[in-house]
């Protein structure tokens, strides 16, 4: 089967890749230092037309596949180096948008869909719980029926993009005796009563991403801003989960594209004695093994991508990508470190940052051993 990409793919993939050199990199250095969120990015990032990329252009947006999604997304990460911006653009689009638009009521599309597609508004999702870690289904958030209203109290944690989000995804119990069916799905907007967002956690990497906890006290929320139906919480996370899987990694071939070019260039030219390091063979493996892991990584992207845009089940193939390119992406920003040397050790080359940055990916839509276990599951 043919899971390249179509020459309008190509081209926008291309016009991504101009945008983020021309758009996104200024002051890239000192934003992760502070670990500054960048609006200004994130409004030009909304200007190109990401956050509406995967909206339906009845709610504003451009009405775009996953493959389309995958392409850009990998364009902006050859020619952006701020990981974290990337990172809270994934997290807005395919852990809110995703569930909103999918599973939420037509009010609520049509009151909040435009905004986050607009980027006038920043979505979160809250999941993750302090004593519940990888195990999300254990969560202790409980949503009280009370008339036309629930009550939400608990708390989250590791909530990406909570110190500037505006619209909140909330994952609460709702019955404690139905395990993965007792749990429900709300819309929190960031002004409730009862919802507050905890100070920034401070990263190792994708600093420029902002992070937080929430604490939910007696929050009162409408009925209404129930996504989906009582109880079906479990399978909207589950949903979302396969969408961040699938794509959350886009942005990461496109680094490993960039490094890859970057490594090859510099070997060329590093000539420590007689003859540049691209003639040790001890060199010249790091890239040829780097070029293998990007290619393989390219591919699973985009056949895990063609079956979300065909409406086809991705359940082993997205954890099968996230599992394999999260690995890959580390392994090939360690070789690309090692390849530069001590100079690849400082902050000027950006490739401390970058694996920095790269860590995380074993880490968040669930861990390397999250997805082995998801994959085993399938097959036994």
């Amino acid at each position: 089967m043919d899971f390249s990409l179509n020459e309008d793919q190509e081209d926008i993939k291309k016009a991504a890749t101009r945008f983020a050199e021309n758009k996104l990199n200024e002051g890239i250095e000192e934003l992760d230092r502070k670990s500054e969120f960048s609006r200004k990015n994130w409004e030009a990032c909304a200007g190109f037309g990401l956050q509406g990329m995967l909206i339906p252009e009845e709610y504003g947006g451009m009405g775009q596949n996953a493959l389309d999604f995958a392409a850009v997304m990998e364009g902006i990460g050859y020619g952006c180096r701020d990981n974290g911006l990337i990172f809270s653009l994934n997290a807005h689009i395919l852990a809110c948008e995703m569930p909103l638009f999918h599973y939420g009521s037509d009010e609520l599309k049509k009151r909040y869909l435009p905004g986050l597609g607009s980027g006038e508004l920043i979505g979160a999702n809250a999941m993750t719980e302090p004593d519940s870690g990888s195990d999300v289904y254990s969560l202790r958030t409980t949503a009280v029926k009370d008339g036309d209203h629930y009550i939400l109290d608990g708390s989250k944690t590791f909530v990406t993009n909570a110190p500037v989000a505006d619209v909140f995804i909330v994952y609460a119990r709702t019955d404690s005796s139905k395990g993965f069916f007792g749990i429900s799905c709300f819309l929190v907007d960031k002004e409730t009563e009862g919802f507050t967002v905890g100070k920034k956690i401070e990263k190792m990497g994708l600093r420029t991403s902002p992070m937080s906890d929430l604490g939910l006290n007696g929050c009162r929320i409408a009925a209404a801003n129930l996504i989906g139906s009582e109880g079906s919480g479990g399978i909207i996370f589950s949903d979302s989960m396969e969408w961040e899987r699938a794509l959350i990694l886009s942005g990461c071939v496109g680094v490993m594209e960039r490094q890859l070019k970057e490594c090859i260039k510099y070997a060329n030219v590093r000539k420590p004695g007689k003859q540049p390091i691209s003639r040790y063979q001890s060199v010249a493996n790091k890239i040829a093994e780097m070029k293998v892991r990007l290619e393989t990584s390219r591919l699973m992207l985009y056949k895990v991508a063609w079956l979300k845009t065909n409406r086809k089940t991705a359940t082993m193939e997205s954890s099968i990508a996230k599992l394999y390119i999260s690995e890959a992406y580390i392994n090939n920003c360690r070789d690309a470190m090692q390849i530069y040397g001590g100079y690849g050790y400082m902050v000027e080359y950006e490739l401390e940052r970058e694996l920095r940055d790269a860590l995380a990916s074993a880490f968040y839509s669930g861990t390397s051993e999250i997805q082995k276990n998801i994959i085993s599951s399938l097959l036994f």
